[in-house]
């Protein structure tokens, strides 16, 4: 923090002393940080149209899955580009309620996807249960996954 002030500071200090020399470096510096953010707003928007393809659905299903990995996953690429990556949490609801009941703890498990998913492809598969609050039943929530980040191919 101390040493970005002092930049600002140093910068200012240039910039009144030196006006000539100082502006158009600050210019050129401006616009190719206008650039760089751009080009991350433009990335993140990217992601972000994308994932609002994916099909994802997440039930407890002891009696499709294992009872270690319970829950029953299916995930539909529904973009036109192939699904490279996808990390995501698993949270649980009451149903109609907007309290998550799942502990999001340090050791709690993470998960990811598939490794590529091609457009229109599903992907089936089973995962552990969220560690959660104590006195709830898996089957009587709803699992939704939340915090979805992804890479797809372009």
């Amino acid at each position: 923090m101390l040493i970005g002030i002092l930049l600002v500071l140093t910068w200012l200090v240039l910039l009144i002393r030196y006006p000539a020399k100082a502006l158009p470096i600050s210019g050129a510096a401006l616009i190719g940080l206008m650039l760089v953010g751009s080009w991350l707003y433009w990335q993140d928007l990217r992601e972000r149209r994308h994932l609002a393809h994916l099909e994802l659905r997440i039930a407890y299903a002891p009696d499709r899955c294992s009872a270690d990995r319970p829950l029953a996953l299916d995930l539909k690429n529904g973009s036109r580009v192939p699904l490279q990556e996808l990390r995501f949490e698993v949270a649980a609801y009451r149903p109609g309620d907007t309290v998550n009941l799942a502990r999001n703890l340090y050791d709690a498990p993470r998960y990811r996807g598939p490794g590529e998913l091609l457009p229109g492809e599903t992907w089936h598969d089973c995962l552990p249960l969220p560690t959660l609050r104590p006195g709830y039943r898996p089957a009587t929530l709803e699992f939704r996954a939340e915090r979805l980040q992804g890479s797809f191919a372009d």
